[in-house]
This record gives C-alpha cells, structure tokens and sequence, in this order.
C-alpha cells in the first residue's frame, strides 16, 4: 500500500474529518473518486470558522519572538511566556 493510501486510511479509521472546503470545480472529482482517496466533498462551517480563529490566535502569539522561535531553556519558562502573551492579547481586544 503506497504510503499516501496508508496515511488516509489511518486517518479515516481515527475519525479525522477535513474541515476546508473543496473548491467549486473540484466537487464533481471528489464525489466520482468518492472515499478512495481525497477528502469528501462537504465540510462543517461552524468548524471550519473556529480552526479559522484558532489559526489567527496562534499567528498572533507567533508574533512574540519567545513564543515564535522557542528560546527558553525549559518547558515552564515557554509556558510562562504563552500565558503572559496571552494575557496582553486578550487584554488588547
């Protein structure tokens, strides 16, 4: 088994489902190869929208050199220094 087949087949049996949409002209594809290979052609918006706001809040947190490059020596210092990030971004809203 190729390891791309592999791949997908243990992500489908974990329960992984994709939460990007297809593009419009890559409906009909998808539903043809149907679940062979690929992600199915429907997705959940409401998912879709909070890994859209969990993705801006990590980019927001990367902005802080600590967070984006990992410097601190230990796992607490790294942890510190996200709570503190945390808490000015939270407080900038």
């Amino acid at each position: 088994m190729p390891v791309r087949q592999a791949h997908l087949t243990q992500v489908a049996n974990g329960g992984i489902r994709a939460v990007v949409p297809v593009p419009a002209d890559q409906r009909g594809h998808r539903l043809r190869r149907g679940s062979r290979c690929g992600r199915p052609p429907a997705f959940d918006r409401e998912t879709y929208q909070q890994r859209n706001t969990v993705e801006r809040c990590i980019n927001r947190l990367k902005q802080w050199r600590g967070i984006a490059t990992r410097n601190e020596k230990t796992a607490t210092i790294y942890l510190a220094g996200l709570h503190i990030a945390g808490i000015f971004l939270w407080s900038a809203r």
